[in-house]
């Protein structure tokens, strides 16, 4: 089997299997999901929901944000973590989106790289969730799975993602990424994966390796 056979078969089982892959940060408008996205950075998207709406209140426009006391946007974010350069970079990506990109998001994945703090996963979350264009976002999920299908042989995110790029039809595959995160949470779970309840075990390069041992 190749690995473009094996990417459909998966693409398949887990679009039956989560039909509804939406993205765990809430988020009302592109700026929303570019600044959550940044705070979701080694912190839980349960968190970061709770902290966004804090933060969207206090400082409603992408205005407010540019003229923000970094010092006030530290005491807001605190909990999630690494508060001082996340507070650094959404003042610093809000003013650059202002003086560079008239206050709008932009829809690429080099535009969005220039913007402080905005990694190749935030870009690519942006550009699938936002402009409904193919996109693949590599996170901790994403990589240990489609490692354990068989799908790459990378852990360097970018890797993965280009290796991912050769083998999913492009239109699945923001769709593909939220569902593993579902996935990940629900059934391959890193430290215990639930091989026998899995939805992808047939085809599943781990789990059909395992039973020839």
């Amino acid at each position: 089997m190749t690995k473009k056979q094996r990417a459909l078969l998966c693409t398949e089982a887990l679009k039956k299997e989560y039909p509804d892959a939406i993205c765990s940060l809430d988020y009302q408008n592109p700026l929303h999901l570019l600044i959550a996205t940044r705070l979701a950075a080694q912190c839980t998207d349960a968190r970061v929901n709770t902290i966004t709406p804090v933060l969207f209140e206090r400082y409603p426009t992408i205005d407010d944000l540019c003229e923000a006391n970094v010092g006030d946007v530290e005491r807001i974010i605190y909990s999630c973590g690494f508060y001082r350069a996340k507070s650094r970079d959404i003042i610093a990506l809000c003013q650059k989106l202002r003086s560079d990109f008239n206050s709008i998001v932009p829809d690429t994945i080099e535009l969005l790289l220039t913007l402080p703090g905005v990694g190749r996963k935030t870009a690519n979350l942006i550009v699938g969730d936002v402009y409904k264009k193919p996109a693949i976002v590599t996170d901790t999920h994403c990589i240990r799975i489609t490692g354990l299908l068989g799908l790459t042989e990378n852990k360097v995110p970018v890797k993965v993602e280009n290796d991912l790029r050769e083998v999913l039809p492009p239109q699945e595959s923001n769709d593909f990424c939220h569902r593993l995160v579902l996935h990940g949470r629900a059934v391959c779970v890193a430290r215990k994966p639930q091989c026998e309840i899995c939805c992808m075990k047939d085809f599943c390069k781990f789990y059909t390796t395992q039973l020839i041992k």
